[in-house]
């Protein structure tokens, strides 16, 4: 295993198009990182220019040590991992596991070691002399992870593979390539614009928008302190509430947002706002609670609709103009349209500028 280093790395097409701008991070040796955002962020070209499908029009990109942006694809010692498996029809499973070595010339007893090898690891031994039509796609998702195993490269790359899977299938793959890369040690790239697989299989996250990065940390920390408004709203399912006001001085700190009021006192960072500034308040779903009887709210919002999802049910309300959502355990609530009253840690509200969109840390 190997490690990958991008230094100031640009991708800009013959259109003027800037597909990613100055990325630079390193990915240490035996890591698994991810790259998520929404589609056209930049992030699947980001990892075909470690693969060396993508020109670099601008920086440098070492694996290992060794700067190889001039270095073809089949020389840097990558296997990459698609999300239509990219499988040969007319092979059996163990031939397409390890066609790859063959045509490296690898020796035949070699390659069957390595190909039962694999086999053993994604539990495809039974499915040796099948062919692609004859699994399911989560067999053939394995089986495209194993030809990417047999070549035992430097770095795995994985472009989304569970993108074509159903929801349970993609649990169960997700948790297979989890203890994969625990088994290995092996250094991996994993690009999807599914925030839950990032969340869960990620040790460390690029988040990243229209090209550039936004936020490069681990998954509980950008959760508990995303860096801006896009990170705030993107990493967390459902998204952080999100309220834009201006703050007013009334016998404390409050967020006006025209036809309600939000209490800023007691917020982390609130010492560097003053009256008058245009702020982005954001908080999670389940940072907010119903008031119990008697006890004062912090805010007061309408309730629109209840999701029962088993385990939790959210609830869409309404405060003011603005849309909020609440996580809370199962348990009886109010009828459509009653007015709830909510309460908050305020430590759990985090500010933005407005301007800037930038969080406003406290430190």
């Amino acid at each position: 295993m190997a490690s990958v280093r991008l230094d100031h790395l640009r991708k800009v097409y013959d259109n003027g198009h800037v597909g990613v701008d100055d990325a630079t991070f390193e990915i240490a040796h035996g890591e698994l990182l991810v790259l998520v955002g929404p589609s056209g962020c930049g992030k699947s070209t980001l990892l075909r220019m470690i693969a060396g499908l993508e020109a670099i029009s601008a920086g440098t990109l070492s694996i290992g040590g060794r700067v190889v942006n001039d270095v073809p694809p089949r020389d840097r010692d990558i296997a990459m991992v698609f999300q239509n498996y990219a499988l040969y029809p007319h092979m059996s499973v163990a031939e397409n596991l390890g066609f790859g070595l063959k045509l490296r010339g690898t020796p035949r007893a070699e390659v069957a070691r390595r190909v039962a090898e694999a086999a053993r690891r994604l539990d495809l031994e039974r499915l040796l002399e099948l062919r692609p039509a004859q699994l399911s796609g989560g067999q053939r998702q394995r089986v495209a992870l194993g030809r990417a195993l047999v070549r035992d490269p430097a770095v795995f790359l994985l472009d989304e593979p569970l993108s074509n899977l159903d929801a349970k299938l993609r649990l169960s793959t997700r948790v297979e390539i989890a203890k994969l890369h625990r088994d290995l040690g092996a250094t991996m790239v994993y690009v999807t614009h599914d925030q839950i697989e990032a969340m869960t299989l990620g040790e460390r996250i690029v988040v990243m928008r229209d090209g550039r990065i936004q936020q490069i940390d681990a998954p509980m920390r950008l959760y508990e302190k995303p860096a801006n408004v896009f990170v705030a709203g993107f990493i967390g399912s459902p998204a952080m509430n999100l309220l834009r006001g201006r703050v007013v001085a009334d016998g404390g700190l409050w967020l006006d947002l025209g036809d309600a009021r939000l209490p800023l006192d007691g917020v982390a960072g609130r010492r560097a706002v003053t009256p008058g500034a245009e702020l982005i308040v954001g908080l999670r779903p389940e940072a907010l609670g119903i008031a119990g009887d008697g006890a004062p709210a912090m805010l007061a919002a309408r309730l629109e609709l209840v999701e029962p999802v088993g385990n939790e049910i959210f609830l869409n309300l309404r405060f003011g103009a603005a849309p909020l959502v609440a996580r809370l355990p199962p348990q009886p609530v109010p009828p459509r349209g009653s007015e709830l009253g909510l309460v908050f840690a305020p430590s759990r509200l985090l500010l933005f500028d407005a301007q800037s969109e930038r969080l406003i840390d406290e430190a």
